[in-house]
């Protein structure tokens, strides 16, 4: 007698009335029950996780609350298909023959061994679902994630970072907030940026910043202390020359950091504009925050001092329209990570760690020319580094390319290195595109707002006088040293009224030095030919 006639004849001697099983008893609706409890597993794993970590995890949100609620609705969804199917399916049966519950006869050998191999298979599946949704989550917040799945477009930003001082924290902590909705909101905008990928129409370079960076108290205010009062603090800067022997020019300046609570002393210093005590917005007339128009200081007392640049090409009625952007840390610090050097600096520091041999004539200035040039793509500029610093050495040097082979070689390496490092031609990415904020020699930086321009309506101006931020203590320049009697630089050169001048007029990142009136080719004319003690010719 088979199954289904011994469950009628059972019906019949009991005299039970025929009762209709649900139709979500059917192989296809068990199959999204075991998705759905998998997902549910999976979702109360993390969540547990969630509670139980002191770390803050921004794609846990959207693994919990998204995407596996999204995997339980489709197992849900899968449950009623199968109802549906089952539904069907009876109608061309008679009420005897349909089953209360699927037939599970485990007499049978073959029948035994399936059903152990299905709950087997189960178990491991949802234990598999749980671990492979937390290394999911894992993998996702890693910073190869998010750095070399779109290896061309992310290169730039992948490489700088591994060598920025911000390398052990990870991407997610600054680009992505935590909870769902951070999550969302970054992805949305990894949607675009993926359909440029695909469509080979995205920027070149990536443009910054990021508008909808999260807030500095957010990311910068998790490891810095944001009110402590740091004081004054020595910088020393070696700035190498372009001469045969690559003379040291050293300067020693006392860096007013500051800082401060309001509530508990003084406020002061460079950290004054962290909006300790007062409030700093401000209106830039370029999307790069190059070009300041307005800005706007409140004291803690509540007075308003609105100053406007003199030279803008902004109409007044423009800026008062415009959005304000309150001051941030990252608008000084605007390169905390993702940092490209100069060929200028580049080399300074490579110098300055004793890679490039100081021996070697003219090093600076030949290792600044090659990765100055104009290259079309990474191999390209590689094969011209090596190139040009071995003929020359080989020309030019004769001897000293006999004597110190070793030493040119390990020169074409390093600087390979440092182009390989901070210049991407491919994305057209270099210190150009992204300017490094702090400072003011190769770039305007603290100059956009502290440029003497900047006035208010009774006449009052942003000061620009160099011991504002800093005081000098000394300098040393073609080996002699230049003692400061009140704080300020002085510049090597008498330069006149040196208040009228910007130092990024002058000074650029890749050359030695241009000077701001055309002088043809400046190579034939020495500095003090027009430069000297009591007055500057201009003729």
């Amino acid at each position: 007698m088979s199954d289904k006639e011994e469950i009628v004849v059972s019906r019949e001697e009991t005299g039970e009335k025929p009762k209709m099983p649900s139709v979500f008893r059917n192989y296809i609706s068990l199959v999204g029950a075991a998705l759905a409890v998998t997902s549910l597993v999976s979702i109360v794993l993390l969540f547990l996780l969630e509670l139980t970590s002191d770390d803050e995890k921004p794609y846990l949100g959207i693994l919990i609350y998204i995407m596996l609620p999204g995997v339980m609705l489709f197992g849900i969804a899968i449950i009623l298909l199968g109802g549906i199917w089952e539904r069907r399916k009876r109608r061309k049966m008679s009420p005897e023959e349909i089953l209360a519950y699927p037939i599970l006869d485990l007499n049978g050998p073959r029948r035994r061994r399936i059903f152990f191999v299905f709950l087997t298979a189960t178990v491991i599946f949802i234990f598999m679902s749980a671990f492979g949704s937390f290394r999911a989550y894992e993998f996702s917040e890693s910073v190869t994630f998010c750095g070399q799945t779109c290896h061309t477009v992310m290169n730039p930003e992948f490489t700088a970072y591994n060598v920025s001082p911000h390398a052990r924290v990870r991407c997610v902590e600054c680009h992505v907030g935590s909870g769902a909705e951070s999550y969302v909101r970054a992805k949305m905008g990894g949607v675009r940026q993926l359909y440029r990928v695909i469509t080979d129409s995205y920027d070149r370079p990536i443009k910054t910043p990021v508008h909808n960076m999260r807030a500095a108290s957010e990311t910068c205010g998790k490891c810095h202390w944001t009110e402590k009062f740091h004081g004054d603090q020595i910088k020393v800067f070696n700035h190498y020359g372009y001469d045969e022997k690559n003379t040291l020019n050293q300067t020693r300046l006392l860096i007013k950091v500051g800082g401060g609570n309001p509530e508990t002393g003084p406020v002061a210093g460079i950290h004054w504009h962290m909006n300790l005590g007062n409030e700093i917005t401000f209106v830039s007339s370029d999307e790069r925050r190059q070009d300041i128009a307005y800005i706007r200081m409140k004291d803690m007392n509540g007075k308003v001092v609105e100053y406007y640049d003199r030279e803008t090409k902004m109409p007044q009625g423009e800026i008062e329209k415009a959005a304000q952007r309150k001051m941030d840390c990252i608008d000084c610090h605007n390169r905390p990570t993702h940092v490209y050097l100069s060929p200028n600096e580049a080399v300074d520091k490579s110098l300055e760690a004793g890679r490039l041999d100081l021996s070697l004539p003219f090093i600076k200035s030949k290792a600044v020319e090659v990765l100055s040039g104009n290259y079309a793509t990474n191999a390209e500029a590689v094969a011209a580094i090596a190139k040009g610093i071995d003929e020359y050495y080989k020309t030019a040097y004769p001897d000293v390319y006999a004597a110190k082979k070793a030493s040119v070689d390990f020169a074409v390496t390093e600087t390979q290195r440092i182009y390989q490092t901070y210049f991407f031609p491919e994305m057209k990415t270099d210190w150009r595109a992204h300017p490094n904020n702090i400072g003011h020699l190769t770039v305007q930086g603290c100059f956009r707002c502290h440029d003497g321009q900047h006035f208010s309506k009774d006449g009052q101006v942003i000061r620009n006088e160099c011991n504002v931020c800093h005081t000098t203590l000394d300098q040393t320049f073609g080996g002699k040293t230049i003692t400061s009697t009140d704080g300020n630089f002085s510049h090597p050169l008498n330069l006149g009224d040196k208040g009228a001048w910007q130092c990024a007029s002058c000074h650029k990142g890749n050359q030695a030095f241009k000077h701001p009136l055309n002088l043809g080719d400046i190579s034939r004319f020495q500095c003090s030919e027009c430069h000297k003690e009591t007055k500057f010719k201009t003729n």
